[in-house]
């Protein structure tokens, strides 16, 4: 499978299911370049070392990639995928 980044239209369906920002403290990381980092590791088999940079850090993605799931956010956003495609 090949490696495609998120298109402006799929991140505009994606965005607003994200968990919102912290009000107070440190920003998270950039959502979509964190996402596209997720993905690559995940659609490529590379080992997270291995994830390019411009993904910015790999322990973040990661982790991300772990809390989200812990949360529920990814099944979030699968069954609203799958609903849109049902209307």
């Amino acid at each position: 499978m090949e490696f495609r980044e998120i298109s402006d239209e799929q991140w505009k369906f994606i965005k607003p299911r994200l968990p919102p920002q912290p009000i107070t403290g440190r920003k998270r990381a950039d959502d979509r370049k964190v996402i596209n980092g997720i993905l690559f590791v995940l659609i490529t088999g590379c080992r997270w070392g291995d994830m390019p940079v411009i993904y910015g850090s790999r322990a973040t993605a990661w982790r991300r990639l772990k809390w989200w799931s812990e949360e529920g956010v990814w099944n979030k956003i699968m069954e609203s995928l799958r609903d849109s495609a049902y209307q």
